[in-house]
């Protein structure tokens, strides 16, 4: 099982939406000197949604041969076309990845009968171990605890990324999932309560910015270090709320750029960060110590 702090890694572009493969081996060298646990290469963060097949599956292999195994690759591979879902998911299989993660089929609302036979047959095609992800605020598609329980029983999905926030449905799963299946939070404001209510690890936007915090962060919450986790998590609050004040993951690509790490690039219909947030975003930075 992959434990620890996972980072929801934003892929480099150019200014002209080009991907940046100088600027990518960068920001994999960052997470593999600070102590990330696992890289999540081309998740919905990554703009997995304006990359295409070529696009997704090159950059993927690149963070596998970055990477070298030291710490496990897992490929975003979600699509809401079924179809779509096994082929990507069997590249990346292809690519050398460690895992995938596939969001919940978005825009067509399946219901969850729907949901449980998509990532039945995705499990069933596909010989890899595999992450559900259920982000409803993205997608307007909720995988119910229920459903997601059902599918804990296929041997081959070993986890899910709950990213509602919700820690009441994080217990839920927590206390009625099989043995080895995770439950890792994809919300960063949140994720400390997750684990320490015994989830298994966050997948992470902060993490792009502060890799070590957030490494720290969840060893902490681990560890069962209840004061230490929350002091620092109260450190760390104004730097998550600052990567959701536009759509992301533009501005922790816009953070980023400020760092040094890579170029301002996004693709449309995405945009750079909107000037008046720029100025709060960089004190934000200064005072966690990261500029």
């Amino acid at each position: 099982m992959i434990r620890g702090s996972m980072v929801a890694l934003a892929t480099p572009m150019h200014p002209n939406g080009d991907l940046d493969w100088e600027a990518l081996d960068r920001v994999v060298d960052l997470h593999l000197e600070n102590g990330t646990d696992s890289i999540v290469a081309v998740g919905t963060s990554g703009e997995s949604a304006t990359l295409d097949y070529d696009e997704h599956l090159e950059v993927v292999k690149r963070v596998v041969a970055r990477v070298a195994g030291r710490i496990p690759v897992i490929a975003g591979t979600g699509a809401n076309s079924t179809r779509e879902a096994i082929e990507m998911t069997k590249g990346a299989k292809e690519a050398g990845a460690d895992a995938c993660l596939l969001v919940t089929p978005y825009y067509n609302k399946p219901t969850q009968e729907g949901l449980y036979l998509h990532y039945k047959a995705v499990a069933e095609a596909v010989d890899i171990p595999q992450i559900l992800y259920n982000v409803p605020g993205r997608t307007a598609c909720d995988m119910q605890p229920e459903t997601a329980l059902r599918l804990a029983e296929l041997k081959n999905i070993v986890g899910i990324k709950e990213a509602t926030g919700d820690i009441d449905r994080a217990k839920f799963l927590i206390e009625r999932a099989p043995e080895g299946f995770a439950i890792y939070s994809g919300d960063d404001g949140t994720a400390i309560e997750l684990i320490l209510a015994g989830g298994h690890g966050n997948i992470s936007v902060t993490a792009n910015v502060a890799p070590a915090q957030m490494a720290k962060l969840c060893h902490l919450g681990l560890e069962g270090d209840f004061e230490a986790a929350r002091a620092l998590q109260a450190e760390l609050m104004p730097l998550h709320k600052a990567m959701f004040t536009e759509s992301n993951p533009i501005p922790v690509k816009w953070a980023m750029h400020e760092m040094g790490l890579c170029d301002a690039g996004i693709r449309l219909p995405l945009t750079p960060l909107s000037e008046p947030l720029r100025a709060p975003l960089v004190e934000v930075l200064k005072q966690t110590g990261l500029l």
